[in-house]
């Protein structure tokens, strides 16, 4: 299918790769980009072929932000509606692994999405922050919840109140990015890690990725009760067989997803 806001294309490695495509706008997140999004990764779910995502923009922005001239003239209700919409939370829903190449920009909804992902490869050209309160609000995404779980208190406030950026270096210091590589690398970094996960068994990386959500949702008891739950499970399927017979016999496993 052809999309007006996004490029889609499936690699032979067992991935896809969703570019946002508003190069003009600095990928601006405006509703219809965002519905799409929600669409392509609902498609995905059900399809055996693509095992990972990877998810960029363009060299100067992944996405700078949500489309302040779609935001203008709203109220408090159509900000409420906006912004409770399923399609900024289709990334956290999205069972497989999704794997953001960032370049640029990722600004406001941008990085908001950005920490939804579940790896993350930076360029060395990246700027990364929640600049709304210039605009005189606060990220409306998930960024005040998100980003103190993952930097801490002390620069979240920084970055929430006072507009701090974070560079390529700082991503990986402070825990936002696995990787940081020169810009004109980090799709083919990003495109190699999810060939690599392609290549897992395919229940096992689902299961093991609810658990990580799990510890970041959940209070220990229960994210120990999820751990077990989902390892027992796994126990009951045709590729936990075959692992521990290939394991045995000493050749690779031929996963089947089963």
């Amino acid at each position: 299918m052809s999309y007006q806001y996004l490029l889609v294309e499936k690699d032979e490695r067992g991935f896809a790769r969703v570019q946002f495509n508003r190069p003009k706008q600095l990928n601006g997140l405006c509703q219809g980009m965002l519905d799409e999004l929600c669409t392509v990764l609902t498609a995905f779910e059900s399809d055996a072929a693509v095992r990972a995502v990877v998810l960029t923009g363009s060299e100067r922005a992944f996405a700078a932000g949500a489309d302040i001239s779609e935001l203008m003239e709203f109220s408090a209700v159509d900000a409420r509606c906006h912004f409770a919409s399923p399609s900024w939370r289709a990334i956290e829903h999205f069972r497989k692994p999704i794997i953001a190449a960032v370049r640029g920009l990722a600004l406001g909804g941008g990085l908001e999405l950005v920490m939804q992902c579940d790896m993350v490869v930076v360029g060395d050209d990246v700027s990364l922050g929640l600049p709304e309160v210039t605009l005189g609000v606060i990220p409306g995404a998930g960024g005040t919840q998100r980003l103190p779980g993952i930097v801490g208190k002390a620069l979240a406030m920084e970055m929430i109140l006072n507009g701090r950026t974070l560079n390529a270096d700082e991503a990986i210091n402070f825990g936002i990015a696995n990787y940081a590589c020169p810009g004109a690398e980090v799709l083919d970094k990003a495109q190699a890690l999810a060939a690599e996960l392609s290549q897992r068994p395919p229940l096992a990386v689902e299961v093991g990725k609810e658990c990580v959500n799990a510890a970041l949702d959940e209070t220990l008891s229960h994210g120990l009760a999820t751990e077990q739950r989902l390892f027992h499970f796994l126990f009951a399927t045709e590729d936990r067989a075959e692992g521990f017979k290939a394991f045995m016999e000493k050749r690779p496993a031929q996963w089947l997803g089963k």
